[in-house]
């Protein structure tokens, strides 16, 4: 029984498991917790007292295979699938020094994976590593990883951290207790970042800062194992959590982590009914009564059905979310029509870019002038016409005369103009121009330039290449909206946007920059201004090639962090005060026109605080082509990306 139901929402967070002791009769443990109102259990598969060396094979040597689980045939094969998690023994330690038990353990892990695999499994739980070094450990699972299909191995980690962590001299962590985050970061190095090996939080009483706790939402964290003896008691002796254990539930339901209740059920507790949580069904009363754990499940719940509903704006993004896409093409491309209709569905842009012309007509011509003096106004990039509307409209709101020429290279946008001034009756107003706004000679001057060139790393769609040619017909005293706009990035860790581009196997995917909507990933640090451009631009020694150095810097109770790449934001200015962008800080609100860019490094890159992170970005022009490079300088360094624009450019 899900958690709960909220609009638009599909993610695995809406089901919640338990963690069970060791029973042989799986068919009973799996009714007792589905009936209680469990999603799945994360169950024991072979007898903790079982060891290889010591069983006695005698017996077994004609089939050379020990008895050391039950039949699978207990379980349909669907519900194995559906409802168990595997949990291997917690008694495995394949780096302890002793010789048997750590041959014990490796072909326990083993004999465990494959049967949970022989099961079709969708999941098992590795126990944590026993110590800080787990290089053997790291090794098996490695060996496994190459062989499992599908299977999900989730290692269990402890979420903690010592806010006693100082960095000396030398830059080393001194500590007191383990970051846990630096143990997960040496095992997944030492299974070369495999997709299969995922995390499962060991969610603790006590919480590191929210710095801390932020690097583990761009890690592939699968499940959070919340123990009874992390809630507390409220007054009427029922299970309730901190706020900051609250906010972290919060956290975990956002990005698709699955809750995992474990542990002993307080006595005073034990015969609770539904009352506390939001499941008050009678007819579940008796067995909530018999499920000790019950309470605490509800209390979950609870907190999952009161998070907001999704917005419309959320829902329209949902499937989208990490999911990588190449960048437009907008000058070799035509787009489609599609690609037309989303974006002329973010009424905010437009009215954005409405109250920005209204500005420039008020500035442009008087009040007293208003009947007489017509405003010349050009759409460069027009595509089916939502800025032409928009500045029909803004000449209406503020009592101007407008004329218009919408200039747009796609034949295809074209026919589509032709039809709406037809409809809408602008043929007086609007003089439609098939032509590349570089190639067109305007029969006068322009007051206004209007346009809708920006990427998602402002300058990456060719905005400034177009706008320099197109500024030649704007008047010496014009004005250009947008008449500024910078990148920013910041860097992230994004586990699955790297695992992602690692699965194609090439560097043309790590060389790439991508358009996606991040939402499992964790911003290290806050972002940084890279390049500006500014039109109309009348510099005689203007260029558009770029080049920006940046260091960014860890705060200091955030402990190291894994960056996998950047992510890339635009702020831009259209005119005066009326702004328009997606940089974190300072974005406009209900807009989903642009996704973050991503900036991917072919080998992630370990920073630390008191290191600083420096990256160098480079824009680089072609008679052809435009082109980034990238790169890491320290604390590491990487090598240069996508040099002379070999595996990602933009086409003149």
């Amino acid at each position: 029984m899900p958690l709960g139901e909220r609009a638009g929402d599909k993610s695995d967070s809406r089901y919640c498991g338990v963690e069970t002791e060791f029973n042989d009769d799986i068919p009973q443990l799996l009714s007792l917790n589905i009936n209680g109102g469990f999603d799945f259990v994360v169950a024991t598969l072979m007898d903790p007292a079982y060891r290889p060396s010591l069983k006695s094979d005698e017996g077994n040597k004609s089939c050379g295979v020990l008895p050391f689980a039950g039949s699978d045939l207990v379980l349909s094969p669907s519900q194995w699938s559906s409802h168990v998690v595997g949990r291997i023994s917690l008694w495995i330690d394949l780096d302890s020094e002793d010789e048997l038990l750590r041959r014990d353990s490796e072909t326990c892990l083993k004999q465990e994976i494959a049967w949970a695999a022989h099961l079709s499994l969708q999941a098992c739980l590795l126990p944590s590593p026993k110590g800080t070094s787990c290089g053997n450990y790291a090794r098996v699972v490695n060996q496994i990883l190459q062989s499992v299909n599908n299977m999900q191995l989730w290692l269990r980690i402890p979420l903690q951290k010592s806010d006693e962590d100082t960095v000396n001299e030398t830059g080393d962590l001194g500590r007191e207790q383990m970051d846990s985050w630096e143990l997960w970061n040496s095992f997944r190095n030492l299974c070369e970042h495999h997709s299969q090996l995922s995390i499962a939080l060991d969610i603790l009483p006590s919480l590191p800062s929210a710095n801390s706790i932020g690097r583990w939402f761009g890690e592939p964290v699968r499940a959070a194992i919340i123990h009874t003896n992390s809630f507390l008691t409220n007054a009427k002796g029922y299970p309730c959590l901190s706020k900051r254990h609250q906010k972290l539930m919060s956290g975990f339901f956002n990005h698709s982590i699955q809750i995992v209740i474990s542990g002993n059920q307080d006595i005073n507790n034990s015969l609770r009914s539904t009352e506390a949580g939001p499941n008050n069904n009678n007819n579940r009363i008796e067995s909530v009564q018999r499920h000790p754990l019950r309470p605490y499940l509800d209390y979950v719940g609870y907190l999952y059905q009161r998070m907001d509903v999704l917005s419309e704006q959320e829902r329209f993004e949902l499937g989208y979310r990490d999911f990588l896409q190449s960048p437009l093409q907008p000058l070799m491309d035509n787009l489609e029509a599609q690609t037309y209709e989303t974006f002329e569905k973010d009424t905010m842009k437009y009215i954005q870019y409405q109250r920005a012309i209204c500005k420039a007509l008020q500035d442009r011509v008087p009040d007293e002038a208003s009947s007489t003096v017509t405003t010349i106004l050009m759409v460069v990039g027009a595509g089916r016409g939502p800025l032409v509307r928009a500045s029909l409209q803004a000449a209406e709101e503020t009592g101007r005369k407008l004329k218009v020429y919408a200039v747009e290279k796609n034949p295809n946008a074209v026919v589509t103009l032709h039809s709406l001034v037809k409809l809408e009756g602008w043929e007086k107003i609007v003089t439609i121009v098939s032509s590349d706004m570089r190639c067109w000679e305007a029969p006068e001057k322009a007051d206004i330039l209007v346009s809708e060139l920006l990427g998602s790393f402002g300058d990456n769609e060719l905005s400034p290449e177009c706008l320099d040619g197109a500024q030649r017909f704007l008047k010496e005293d014009g004005i250009s909206i947008p008449s500024s706009y910078t990148s920013y990035i910041q860097p992230v860790t994004a586990s699955k946007l790297y695992a992602d581009i690692k699965s194609h196997k090439d560097l043309v995917h790590f060389e790439t920059i991508y358009v996606v909507k991040i939402h499992r990933v964790a911003r290290l640090a806050p972002s940084q201004p890279v390049f500006t451009f500014v039109h109309p631009e009348y510099s005689i020694n203007n260029s558009n090639q770029r080049y920006k150095k940046l260091q960014f810097e860890l705060p200091n109770d955030t402990g190291s962090a894994l960056v996998h790449g950047f992510a890339g934001y635009f702020d831009a200015t259209l005119y005066k005060d009326v702004h328009l962008g997606m940089e974190p800080l300072t974005a406009t609100p209900n807009m989903f026109s642009w996704f973050p860019a991503f900036i991917p490094l072919r080998t992630p890159v370990c920073i630390r605080p008191g290191l600083p992170l420096e990256f160098h970005i480079w824009r680089c022009c072609g008679p052809t082509k435009v082109w980034y490079e990238w790169c890491v300088a320290s604390p590491t360094a990487s090598p240069v990306h996508n040099t002379n624009g070999r595996s990602y450019w933009v086409g003149l």
